[in-house]
């Protein structure tokens, strides 16, 4: 089986965009892997080797977060990154794919079928960020404060790193050192706390119903029993205004289930994918 691999930085839509892309000669069809916010394609890592046997994967750094960029000069609305990863999609000639988003690359993804349903084959949505408002108008014109930056880093400090991984596993005995250092890694330089107050500016609410409704595009939820960041609640509601959505709970599994429970998840994908083209 031959296998090509390639990372780079490429400038897309006013921002660089870190992208690795395994390409089996194999394969016939290809994932893109899209992360939370807050998070960056770290948190695919255990799927990774899973996923790469049989298809092509794309993972992507959703600017600011990762290696992305972190231009204060980029819109950082959900339709903006969705329409960047259109581009990207473009530019690398992949002109059909299987979006798997976890938390906020969810929500990308229902941008990306909503804005362009004929280069999506399937969506899967990995405990998905759905039902969010924009931000309070006081926040927003706060934002424009010089010192706003700071307050945000200050904030992201005070709730800390420990609290926020404990918060997204059900079991919080695999926290280790290597998933510390991967998950403070991105907020040890000062420029996206400079990028999230444009980000607290610009992003938009979450698809409303009607958005929603109108998606098209199969659907599969998957979604952590345990889940308090994005509680199963939202899955559930989720199932009903989807036309064509599949919820599926894996028990025992909190917010970050690609880090949790990759095998499982990878079967949940497998099953579901034998089932639609059967």
């Amino acid at each position: 089986m031959d296998h090509t691999y390639k990372k780079e930085h490429t400038a897309i839509n006013g921002n660089e965009i870190y992208y690795e892309f395994f390409k089996n000669d194999q394969a016939s069809q290809t994932f893109v892997l899209l992360h939370g916010f807050l998070s960056s394609s770290f948190s695919f890592r255990r799927m990774i080797p899973l996923m790469t046997k049989k298809y092509n994967v794309l993972i992507v750094d959703l600017p600011p977060f990762g290696k992305s960029g972190k231009s204060i000069r980029y819109k950082y609305s959900y339709e903006n990154m969705a329409n960047t990863l259109i581009l990207l999609l473009e530019k690398l000639n992949v002109n059909k794919v299987i979006l798997a988003g976890h938390s906020m690359g969810g929500q990308i993804s229902l941008n990306i079928a909503y804005l362009k349903p004929e280069l999506v084959e399937l969506t899967v949505l990995l405990c998905s960020s759905s039902y969010l408002p924009r931000m309070k108008k006081p926040l927003i014109y706060s934002s424009y404060l010089p010192f706003f930056p700071v307050y945000v880093k200050r904030y992201l400090g005070k709730s800390g790193l420990e609290a926020n991984l404990q918060n997204v596993v059900y079991n919080r005995e695999m926290i280790d050192e290597e998933m510390r250092q991967g998950y403070l890694e991105p907020f040890l330089h000062n420029e996206i706390f400079r990028a999230l107050t444009r980000m607290v500016r610009d992003r938009e609410g979450d698809l409303d119903q009607q958005k929603l409704r109108s998606i098209q595009t199969p659907c599969l939820l998957i979604w952590g029993e345990h889940d308090r960041v994005v509680p199963l609640s939202i899955g559930k509601r989720l199932k009903e205004d989807l036309p064509h959505a599949e919820l599926v709970v894996i028990p025992e599994a909190g917010h970050l289930i690609p880090e949790e429970k990759p095998q499982e998840v990878m079967s949940v994908i497998e099953k579901y994918l034998n089932k639609v083209h059967a």
